[in-house]
């Protein structure tokens, strides 16, 4: 049986109205009959609708937060961040999992809007902002996640990553290595061609260095092992002496492959560099390099900008705030020889 605000109110022999006041504004009713209001809440075990209660004030105390891979650490953190801002100002996060397919994003955008949530945190699948862009003339601001794009107003938290990818490649060649291979997932995804770009760069500025895209299906490690498979099996002189992963998960899926064999040595034959330094990164059989974002940080700082775009829509803040990344270097780039 479901117990509502009249079951209260007739249980605490009060009027509905009292009930309401008790639960969204206390401050005016006398303390004796909250107490009174709060026992038999208690006893009836009663719930509030939160839901309708949402509706019928035009907003909720929600924020949506909708990421590539749920199940990639780095993104996972990215939404601790996002939590972790929310709950300071009393709201919790709601969270979607695009699986890098922009029909997914496209249901959750829909869905995020029906739910009536105060903002909407989002690293898009692709560079067709059209749908966010709507959604923000909407009156539902939309604040951009690891993504940055200075063609719409939206506003962004992100990392460098032309410079990321740079920083990777420059290392890889500082360790002599001549022959890249970038992984990367679609170049529909941003963060994918803004590495690419930065691994181009840093390769342009050496002589004689050259640079292969094995462009994948997706950012996961089973991606990774299939590319690192495909390296394993050339010939010798016909292999890259070095891999740059788009993203950590990459990295340990081409690890595993080269580890597979003993022909393949990770980083006699082939040194290798990920992104995202991921806790993992440093656990695996041979530790890997890889460039740091401050993803904890990236969620927090979402949710911070997000709070004054719904505070000051108008207002003179701060709206692209871009981090820098850092270059972690392990065994797995060691130089040979």
């Amino acid at each position: 049986m479901v117990v509502s605000v009249r079951d209260v109110a007739a249980a605490a022999s009060v009027s509905v109205g009292t009930v309401s006041n008790v639960l969204n504004r206390p401050e005016k009713v006398s303390p004796a009959t909250v107490e009174r209001v709060t026992q038999a809440i208690e006893e009836l075990g009663f719930v509030r609708n939160d839901a309708a209660r949402q509706l019928r004030a035009g907003r909720s105390r929600s924020i949506a937060l909708i990421v590539l891979d749920s199940g990639n650490p780095f993104f996972a953190e990215v939404a601790r961040g996002a939590e972790d801002r929310a709950a300071e100002s009393g709201m919790s996060v709601l969270l979607g999992n695009s699986d890098e397919r922009s029909d997914r994003e496209d249901a959750y955008l829909e869905l995020f809007r029906e739910q009536r949530v105060n903002g909407v945190l989002v690293t898009p699948v692709d560079g067709d902002l059209a749908a966010l862009a709507r959604l923000q003339n909407a009156g539902v601001p939309v604040i951009l996640v690891d993504h940055e794009d200075a063609a719409t107003a939206l506003a962004s938290v992100s990392v460098d990553d032309v410079e990321g990818g740079y920083l990777a490649v420059s290392h890889l060649l500082s360790t002599g290595r001549r022959r890249i291979a970038y992984i990367g997932g679609p170049r529909s995804i941003r963060q994918v061609a803004d590495r690419l770009e930065g691994a181009r760069r840093a390769v342009a500025e050496v002589e004689g260095a050259t640079l292969e895209m094995i462009e994948m299906a997706a950012l996961s490690v089973l991606q990774g092992r299939e590319a690192g498979e495909r390296l394993r099996v050339r010939a010798p002189g016909e292999r890259p002496d070095a891999v740059f992963a788009a993203n950590d998960l990459l990295a340990v899926g081409a690890l595993q492959a080269f580890s597979l064999m003993s022909d393949v040595q990770v980083p006699r034959d082939i040194a290798l560099i990920g992104y995202d330094d991921i806790d993992f990164a440093s656990a695996t059989v041979v530790p890997l390099s890889s460039i740091r974002q401050p993803a904890h940080l990236i969620g927090y700082t979402a949710v911070d900008l997000l709070l004054k775009e719904l505070e000051e829509p108008e207002g003179q803040h701060e709206r692209t705030v871009r981090f820098q990344p850092e270059l972690v270097v392990r065994e797995s780039t060691a130089p040979v020889g």
